[in-house]
């Protein structure tokens, strides 16, 4: 079975479990224009120019997973350390994990720091009519607070510009965006600079 067939089989699959395309794109880290053409692969619709990063060996070892996360840490002190010492208002609060795999990256990263922690709902994980994007209840409210958002894979940037909007719109800074990969090779999104561990660049 080639790689393709293997990917088309699991978005399948997912979507037989009951997972929504949105749900799809993150499981696959894909784009949803992706995940559409898997599901239903129309006839003369050429196949989207994608990347699909898996990441399960990692992301299903705790140890490995908080590895990934402090490295993610290591990463943004390492760039800090040649900047200008920072006032305590340059500091983070929050940290906002999107989930679903950013939260428990966010997790580590907040209780090595100390800093509080918040799980952001994507809009595309919503089964509504109309889907809207949402903070879990179960962690810190943000309003008031300097937040570095937390995720995997960067692949369109939409999440991450809903996120943003979000955080604004309920009165917290967005700081800085870290993820693991980023498969657009982008520095910031909506003004706020964004650092990944590593950048998948397509070539030709």
């Amino acid at each position: 079975m080639s790689a393709l067939e293997e990917l088309i089989t699991k978005a399948k699959a997912l979507q037989a479990e009951g997972h929504t395309p949105g749900q799809i794109s993150d499981e696959l880290g894909l784009s949803m224009e992706t995940v559409t053409w898997l599901l239903t692969q129309q006839k003369g619709m050429e196949a989207p120019k994608d990347v699909h990063i898996d990441w399960a060996a990692v992301g299903s070892h705790g140890v490995l997973l908080n590895d990934m996360a402090m490295m993610m840490l290591k990463s943004f002190l390492y760039l800090a350390e040649g900047s200008v010492v920072r006032a305590v208002d340059d500091l983070p609060d929050t940290v906002v994990g999107i989930a679903p795999s950013g939260a428990p990256l966010a997790t580590l990263i907040a209780a090595e720091e100390g800093l509080k922690l918040a799980v952001y709902l994507p809009a595309k994980h919503s089964r509504s009519e109309t889907p809207t994007g949402s903070l879990s209840g179960t962690f810190s409210a943000i309003t008031g607070q300097r937040c570095i958002i937390v995720d995997d894979v960067v692949t369109t940037g939409t999440t991450l510009s809903e996120t943003i909007a979000f955080l604004r719109q309920h009165g917290a800074t967005p700081m800085a965006v870290w993820s693991l990969f980023d498969k657009r090779g982008v520095r910031e999104v909506d003004g706020v600079p964004v650092h990944s561990l590593f950048v998948i660049s397509r070539l030709g």
